[in-house]
């Protein structure tokens, strides 16, 4: 159990990093940061610059046993942060308004319980991701050939979720979080004078007729293994004048399926259809993906043994608001882990993620720090 003087000292480091983000593939000063409390901890190895600016703690018990991974994420958002909080963002256009620095709290409270009280056997390692926000982090850290030395049997990670009771907990085995990835499709073609424009190759006809086929993709619906969405977020054609016809356009679309295989059809789909409308009109067509997810889907061993931590706990739990449309750079460690996502709630009135006017609860980061124990003591003893 985390003492007062624990308490105290994480909320201050939760908001001395919340007056400190840092973006996605940024996180030099962070990372900087939480190797330098970690090594505090003693714990047998520290791991820096996984997947860029990640790092990792192992705590090893020297005997055979699994190795358990918590996860937190390091990355803040490009979003101007409005608050009177005394520890309010003071980078301009930045802000930790996603829940990241009290996650990493989540992780830094365990490694103190672990560095007192050791696991009996296995191994438990602390995993502070990079770049969750676009993506990209989990998939750079699985790659890293660093990574092999503390390749994780069981996987998991905590994300704070307003419009739940405080102090509930969600969790299920299968889909928690869709895959989604930003696809970019940029159209060319050749300006001319608005007063000629059959001298030119416009990509107006294209767009107007390429936009709803792309929405018919997928319409959302129903959140089982058939789910599909193409939301359409961002299209411009030519430049905002009226000498000139267009000669290029660009689409933004952002695709969400409940499946990593099903997300690879629909984006290959998107794809065929630009380059046939590309094709018939004259026009070149380039592609590039941003933001692309993994689906995160919850294993059922692993969501039986955090269920059963938190009944252990009296901490209430059930699957309310399960699956969600949203992404979340987790489910890339299911990939080689018995993995599990819990979804914390601070109150259904509370602040949304993402908005300007949201601050992580210091109030909450005992329970994470207690489910987290509890369920490496139940998989490792001690």
């Amino acid at each position: 159990m985390l003492s007062n003087s624990d308490r105290v000292e994480l909320t201050e480091l939760r908001r001395a990093l919340h007056r400190h983000p840092e973006l996605s593939g940024e996180e030099i000063e962070t990372a900087k940061t939480i190797a330098g409390e970690l090594t505090a901890l003693a714990p047998t190895t520290i791991l820096r610059c996984l997947g860029g600016h990640g790092v990792a703690a192992v705590f090893d018990s020297g005997k055979e046993g699994p190795t358990v991974l918590f996860r937190a994420e390091l990355d803040a958002l490009p979003i101007h942060e409005k608050s009177a909080n005394p520890w309010a963002s003071e980078v301009p256009g930045k802000g930790h308004l996603c829940g990241h620095d009290g996650h990493m709290m989540f992780l830094m409270g365990l490694g103190r319980l672990l560095s007192r009280r050791p696991v009996e056997k296995g191994r438990v390692v602390l995993m502070f991701q990079p770049a969750e926000e676009d993506g990209s982090g989990a998939r750079a850290v699985v790659a890293d050939p660093a990574f092999e030395a503390i390749r994780p049997d069981w996987a998991f990670a905590i994300h704070i979720e307003p419009g739940r009771p405080w102090g509930y907990v969600s969790s299920r085995a299968g889909l928690i979080n869709c895959a989604s990835q930003g696809l970019q499709i940029r159209l060319t073609g050749k300006t001319a004078h608005a007063a000629d424009p059959e001298d030119g190759v416009s990509p107006a006809r294209t767009v107007v007729k390429l936009v709803p086929e792309l929405d018919d993709l997928g319409h959302g619906g129903r959140l089982d293994d058939h789910f599909r969405l193409v939301t359409i977020t961002h299209v411009q054609i030519g430049e905002p004048t009226f000498g000139t016809a267009p000669g290029d356009a660009v689409i933004y679309a952002t695709l969400r399926t409940a499946r990593d295989e099903a997300m690879a059809d629909m984006s290959n789909e998107a794809r065929r259809l630009a380059s046939k409308a590309a094709r018939e009109a004259g026009l070149t067509v380039k592609f590039e993906v941003f933001d692309d997810f993994a689906a995160s889907i919850n294993h059922p061993e692993a969501t039986n043994v955090a269920i059963e931590a938190m009944n252990a706990l009296g901490i209430e739990n059930g699957d309310y608001g399960l699956p969600m449309r949203a992404s979340e750079d987790f489910g890339v460690f299911g990939w080689c882990a018995k993995a599990a996502m819990l979804c914390l709630g601070h109150g259904e009135d509370y602040a949304g993620l993402h908005t300007p006017d949201y601050d992580f609860p210091d109030d909450l980061l005992p329970m994470g720090v207690k489910i987290f124990e509890r369920i490496a003591r139940d998989l490792l003893g001690g």
